[in-house]
């Protein structure tokens, strides 16, 4: 698709199309039940790096899979997987061909909150092993600030930049840091703006 306006650009160079260095994660796995785990994840190594041998795609693949504790699954089947586990594998698809960017739709929205914050910590380890660029659409606001190093507030539509927010926090956070003052003060402005986006601030901006 085509923007209505303005121009993309990764590395100085203007995007014109589908890259492959640009990965994908949605918000439901899309699996294919046919494929095991292991066949699901090598799939974009088929697409992009059809002269890869198998083997090297499978170890490729083992690498992500032991990363995000799925080392055993990897002949299963999606349905005999968890939805947390298969959210997983979904990852490891997604980053098998090392993108240089990540696009992340709300991967974690249909999660229950343990399972989506241990994959919070799971997506912290993944970047820290193999740093990548990560665009992360997401409505949850702990999400953003655990996992972005800045946060961009959209306004209604037409979608333009509300508010710009760079998170101030060490770059291997845990959990615990989402309970600190700091991060809560960040939060209350966060909320802020979404209700000026929104048009429920009451007229105060």
């Amino acid at each position: 698709m085509k923007p209505d306006e303005g121009e993309v650009y990764l590395h100085g160079e203007r995007v014109k199309g589908p890259r492959k260095t640009v990965g994908m994660a949605f918000q439901n796995p899309v699996l294919l039940e046919w494929r095991s785990i292991m066949d699901n994840v090598i799939l974009p190594l088929e697409i992009v790096a059809p002269r890869m041998s198998r083997a090297d795609r499978e170890a490729r693949a083992m690498e992500l899979l032991d990363m995000v504790g799925l080392t055993g699954f990897e002949n299963k089947r999606p349905s005999e997987l968890s939805g947390g586990m298969r959210q997983r594998a979904s990852l490891c698809r997604s980053l098998v061909h090392k993108p240089e960017v990540l696009i992340m739709d709300e991967p974690f929205g249909a999660l229950d909150a343990f399972t989506r914050e241990d994959l919070w910590q799971t997506m912290r380890d993944l970047r820290r092993a193999e740093p990548f660029t990560t665009v992360l659409i997401t409505h949850d606001l702990r999400e953003s600030v655990f996992l972005g190093d800045q946060v961009i507030v959209l306004s209604g539509r037409p979608a333009r930049t509300q508010y710009v927010m760079d998170v101030d926090l060490p770059e291997d956070r845990t959990l615990d840091v989402l309970y600190t003052p700091k991060v809560a003060d960040m939060l209350h402005i966060l909320r802020d703006q979404i209700k000026i986006a929104q048009g429920r601030d009451g007229g105060a901006h």
